[in-house]
């Protein structure tokens, strides 16, 4: 790919927003998974086969439990439809810009919360961030990507390996270790999440606060910046 065409990406679609969206990703997997309800808020598969499981065993409270984060992750997604007219006809900044602010935001409320605070708060707004942000962020210069679960990259890197061997296709090697990279981004953010969460409990996820503002400081000044005649550019898998 050359240099003149991967300037063409919005600020949103590039790798290295990506990568700490995914890292982010993954200690919010991690903190949800080790101090807040031992449920997995970033995707729902998990969470289907709990509720699957509970209802087999006729154990209807645990099957209720389970439906709050699968909820949650729905009333994300239905958002990510509905709100981004409205602010592109703001004109102020970018959805993606004002998404990322938002879930910095969120965070970082949630860190403050004293650690007997029911489960659920931090389930119910983790769930309906992750979701809006599986709905907004799309694809990473030109490559389809998910920022806040691994079965795709998972699946990806090795049909591109396969790809690359059996073709003898550079192009596909690339691809194979875009997703790679992805995962290892994702991996670390939850190794991170896992340790700070032993040392720091709730306050853990200060680190993901500090990994989304840094995403909001960059699609924010380029909004401002260098995008500013494009806020009503609509970013690639849209």
């Amino acid at each position: 790919m050359s240099e003149e065409r991967k300037k063409d990406y919005l600020e949103c679609e590039r790798k290295r927003v990506f990568c700490l969206l995914m890292m982010s990703s993954g200690l919010l997997g991690a903190f949800t998974y080790s101090i807040r309800g031992g449920v997995f808020c970033n995707a729902q598969t998990g969470n289907v086969v709990l509720i699957s499981m509970a209802l087999g065993n006729g154990d209807w409270k645990g099957a209720a439990y389970y439906l709050i984060p699968i909820t949650a992750y729905g009333l994300g997604a239905a958002a990510t439809e509905a709100l981004p007219g409205f602010v592109k006809r703001a004109g102020l900044l970018r959805w993606d810009t004002m998404l990322v602010g938002f879930e910095a935001a969120v965070t970082m409320l949630l860190g403050f919360l004293p650690e007997s605070a029911p489960h659920h708060i931090s389930q119910v707004a983790i769930n309906f961030i992750c979701s809006m942000q599986f709905n907004t962020f799309r694809r990473a210069e030109g490559f389809p990507m998910a920022t806040t679960f691994c079965t795709s990259h998972i699946c990806q890197a090795g049909i591109n390996l396969t790809k690359s061997i059996r073709k003898k296709d550079r192009t596909y090697a690339a691809k194979c270790c875009r997703h790679l990279e992805m995962l290892l981004m994702f991996g670390a953010g939850a190794v991170t999440g896992t340790v700070l969460c032993r040392l720091l409990l709730g306050k853990a996820i200060f680190f993901g606060t500090f990994l989304l503002f840094l995403v909001f400081m960059d699609l924010l000044y380029a909004d401002l910046t260098k995008e500013r005649g494009m806020l009503g550019r609509v970013p690639e898998g849209h």
